[in-house]
């Protein structure tokens, strides 16, 4: 039987204008660049608590994006604590057009042309009478007034991946989509497609190849290169052409568990057979030339000692490498176009003591949104424009959060038992004296991620309730090369957990904390840390709060592995430690010796919500002390902000009955 599931409805409608209204506070003059943006509300005078919902708020404006003139911009807005798709004309922004989402998840858009955006969207959906994740890919106009789904006749499980946009104005895209459910069929594996967005219409411009999930496009539109993956041999191969109409041949294979292709392209350049390249040829991720012919790297274009690069900028022909971001305390861009460096030294010149990233442009550079702000402000939103040299207010990141600075946030560094240098993020309550504070271990989760001097509405929180929070990038955590990464293997509640009993030590030491007022509180692996810490680590924490945690590894290896390339999962899982029963607090109910607060999303796609309703079983049979509260709408990420609030006042009641400030 050949499933269909295209013509399943994701749920997307237009909605007519509203007022478009940041806040009552906005400022409504306009700023020179080279001399300050508008200053923030100052701080509030009396000390006494912000009130909980003012930090669970939804981000009111999120990740703006301008369309190519210019003239509007396209984000998401919070409208009664739930995320609206807003296009706004920039010209009169009292209106704003919007779509809501429903039941979608909205994961990205990006403009085509001045008349047509392409989000991408996903959605879970019953097949078969299972529970699958949809996406797909969908064509909005400018004005809000129409969308529809690309490909939806045809689309099976994946349909939303967008490998190229045309820079030249006319509403083309390339999208790599999915016909076929079932992995004997050909159209199991995505082929390629150029879609006409304004109309829906499409024609293949590269069929499926057996065990190619991923294809990878040039700046002109032409599918260049696939990656093929097969699980049962653990065995990888990149495939690639030099030209459109030529035939896909293999350049690189690995084989093995764990095994790398190595220097994969990043970019491809102009020039025949020339690519840039991410590379750790000096132990962290650095750009690099790839000659495509012998895939080895040439000059090293740019690097950062110490850390990692994250993503390239480019031009919006995708053919010019325009800047790169990276995060070593916290998140910068290196833009290797001058004219954008000069623009950026002049606005951070402008906006003082706060910072300042370039988020959006228009195709020309002469329109910019640029967000300032800071680790202790969640900052607002400007529109530069180059041809007067002016910033002008568009809207807070936050509609009641507006004042001048709230907790002061720094990195840190200590040294772990074996040595090992780690940073850690420091955010310390704003109307207290830093000693002898109560303290929340916070570790993120991940693991792969990391933590770094930005806006944390969690850390803020807490620290306006007069704790001091500290958020350690234990080891294995990302963006601190390739040995710091793979120190982390195989140590899931071992030397990973170690890292922060030292990080509470050192705060300690330092007479920042009180050592006996010490909780962990942390999500998904966070939320692990902080269960394996109740169960492992007597005598270090008075309490426990774990939101989306993974109680179970084994459990987790069971769930991750049903999904597409099941058998890598399992490598993966079965690496992090020797024994995963061993390190599952889980099978230790009877040991833990601190009460717990459990929460935990009934929709989590990513952890399942088993994973803490059978931990709370087996701590119920254990008489244990603890609490858990599951969302009926929670997903992984706190996308709603009604969760939000209810995470904050659980939080706050179990912290003041177990760890009171």
């Amino acid at each position: 039987m050949i499933l269909r599931i295209a013509a399943v409805s994701l749920g997307l409608v237009a909605a007519s204008a509203i007022p478009f209204a940041p806040s009552s506070a906005a400022p409504q003059a306009q700023a020179q660049a080279a001399a300050q943006a508008p200053a923030a509300t100052p701080a509030p005078a009396t000390a006494g608590p912000i009130p909980l919902e003012n930090f669970a708020q939804l981000p009111f404006f999120e990740a703006p994006s301008l369309s190519p003139d210019g003239k509007k911009v396209a984000g998401e807005i919070a409208i009664k604590g739930k995320q609206r798709f807003a296009i706004i004309e920039l010209a009169d922004t009292s209106h704003v057009a919007l779509i809501d989402p429903g039941d979608v998840d909205l994961r990205s858009w990006s403009w085509v042309n001045n008349d047509w955006l392409v989000a991408v969207v996903a959605a879970t959906r019953d097949v078969e009478g299972d529970s699958w994740i949809l996406s797909r890919a969908v064509a909005i106009s400018a004005d809000g007034k129409k969308s529809q789904i690309l490909g939806k006749d045809m689309a099976a499980q994946d349909a939303g991946e967008i490998l190229w946009k045309a820079s030249d104005g006319t509403p083309h895209i390339l999208l790599s989509l999915q016909t076929s459910i079932y992995s004997n069929e050909e159209g199991f594996w995505p082929e390629v497609r150029d879609f006409d967005v304004s109309n829906g219409r499409s024609k293949r411009v590269a069929g499926p190849v057996p065990n190619v999930m991923d294809w990878y496009a040039d700046g002109a539109g032409i599918v260049r290169a696939g990656i093929a993956y097969n699980d049962d041999s653990r065995s990888s191969s990149l495939l690639y052409r030099d030209k459109q109409g030529a035939t896909f041949h293999t350049i690189a294979r690995a084989r093995g568990r764990g095994s790398s292709l190595g220097n994969v392209p990043a970019m491809f350049l102009p020039e025949p057979g020339k690519a840039i390249a991410y590379d750790d040829d000096d132990g962290f991720n650095a750009l690099y030339n790839l000659d495509l012919a012998t895939l080895k790297t040439g000059d090293k274009l740019f690097g950062v000692p110490g850390y990692d690069l994250d993503d390239l900028i480019t031009a919006d022909d995708g053919t010019r490498l325009i800047g790169v971001e990276y995060t070593d305390t916290r998140r910068r861009t290196h833009w290797f176009d001058p004219a954008l460096a000069e623009i950026q030294t002049a606005i951070d010149k402008s906006v003082g003591e706060r910072r300042a990233n370039i988020v959006s442009w228009s195709r020309d550079f002469g329109v910019m949104i640029v967000w300032v702000g800071g680790a202790d402000r969640p900052g607002d939103y400007y529109v530069f424009n180059q041809a007067d040299g002016r910033m002008r207010f568009l809207a807070h990141v936050s509609s009641t959060l507006v004042a001048a600075h709230y907790a002061p946030v720094k990195t840190i560094h200590y040294k772990a038992r074996d040595g090992l240098d780690i940073s850690a993020v420091l955010t310390l309550p704003r109307n207290k004296s830093a000693t002898k504070l109560p303290l929340i271990m916070m570790p993120h989760g991940g693991p792969f991620a990391r933590d770094d001097e930005s806006w944390d509405w969690q850390a803020q929180f807490l620290a306006d309730r007069g704790y001091a929070v500290l958020q350690p990038n234990y080891r294995g955590s990302s963006g601190f090369g390739t040995e710091f990464g793979n120190k982390g293997k195989g140590q899931w509640g071992l030397a990973m957990q170690d890292d922060l009993i030292d990080a509470v030590k050192w705060a300690a030491a330092q007479g920042i904390a009180d050592d006996k007022r010490v909780c962990i509180v942390g999500g998904s692996y966070g939320g692990y840390a902080a269960l394996r810490a109740a169960q492992r680590d007597k005598g270090v924490y008075r309490c426990a709060v774990s939101y989306a945690g993974v109680s179970d590894m084994t459990g987790i290896l069971h769930y991750d592995s049903g999904f597409l390339n099941g058998g890598r999962t399992k490598d993966y899982w079965r690496s992090q430690a020797d024994d995963l029963k061993a390190v599952s607090p889980i099978n230790f109910a009877a040991d833990f010796s601190i009460p717990v607060l459990l929460m935990h999303g009934k929709v989590d796609k990513r952890v399942p919500v088993k994973q803490s309703r059978e931990m709370a079983e087996r701590l119920k049979a254990a008489g244990k002390t603890y609490r858990y509260v599951e969302q009926p709408t929670g997903d992984h990420h706190f996308s709603e902000e009604t969760n939000r609030v209810q995470f904050l006042k659980e939080l706050e009641a179990f912290l003041t009955q177990y760890n009171p400030a």
